[in-house]
């Protein structure tokens, strides 16, 4: 009878990371931990051990150490925040509106700490470089949301009245999702979302009764939209509660 000697297992295969490939890695394991922790509660050791490296590794790629790593994952969460409001010009518009904010409210769900820290501000890391992130997301936001409205650049580029209108219900869209946080993640956020649709349509019309361009917009919006749609869903709902005012009319004062 012959032995035979024990084959041990191929060894795995090892592949050295590239400075891109270990520094994604990196920012990648610090999202992580700042997604649900306030940033100046996070610490480097922590990120070292969620990457699986050393200390020293993480201070090579950030040697500013805490504050360059956290503006370096701020401006990666920043970028995937911003795509979340890019929509091709397809469909009608509030519907394409409705799936940018079922995107945005999902990256708020998923990195609900982080986001609440981030738009609270406060942290011992906050700088005029991170205020600086924040702003550029708001204001792409604001472009691509004047886009869907078609008032971005071109021959039609977005007037005063109607530029302030959409950096509002940003802002109203950050705050609800604060708040949206702090009661628990209620409503649901599909619910959340179509109150956020009807809040744009509701900005849009009160806007237009005042501003010439606001109401060509609007114009041209109806046009492109459905009956089963956001738009035409909210006016099915709105027109009875309007028609309980026709008291408030000139012409209906005058004939009393």
């Amino acid at each position: 009878m012959t032995s035979t000697a024990a084959v041990p297992p191929p060894r795995a295969t090892y592949r050295r990371l590239s400075v891109e490939e270990r520094r994604a890695q990196l920012l990648l394991a610090a999202l992580g931990l700042f997604a649900h922790r306030a940033p100046d509660e996070v610490s480097l050791d922590e990120v070292a051990v969620a990457a699986g490296v050393s200390r020293p590794l993480v201070y090579r790629y950030f040697p500013g150490g805490r504050q360059q790593l956290y503006e370096a994952a701020l401006g990666s969460a920043a970028d995937e925040l911003t795509l979340c409001f890019t929509e091709p010009p397809v469909g009608p518009p509030t519907e394409r509106v409705a799936r940018v904010l079922d995107r945005y409210l999902r990256f708020v769900d998923e990195h609900d700490t982080g986001f609440s820290a981030l738009l609270r501000g406060g942290s011992v890391v906050e700088t005029s470089r991170t205020s600086t992130i924040v702003d550029g997301v708001r204001r792409a936001a604001a472009d691509e949301i004047l886009r869907h409205l078609g008032r971005m650049g071109g021959e039609q580029p977005a007037g005063p009245r109607l530029r302030m209108m959409v950096r509002s219900w940003i802002a109203a869209v950050e705050a609800a999702s604060l708040i949206w946080l702090d009661d628990g993640k209620r409503p649901a956020a599909s619910e959340l979302r179509g109150w956020l649709v009807d809040h744009l349509i509701a900005l849009l019309a009160a806007t237009a009764a005042t501003d010439p361009e606001t109401a060509a917009v609007v114009n041209d919006l109806l046009a492109l939209e459905t009956s089963d749609g956001p738009a035409g869903q909210l006016a099915e709902r709105v027109i009875p509660i309007v028609a309980e005012a026709a008291h408030l009319l000139p012409a209906a004062a005058a004939s009393d």
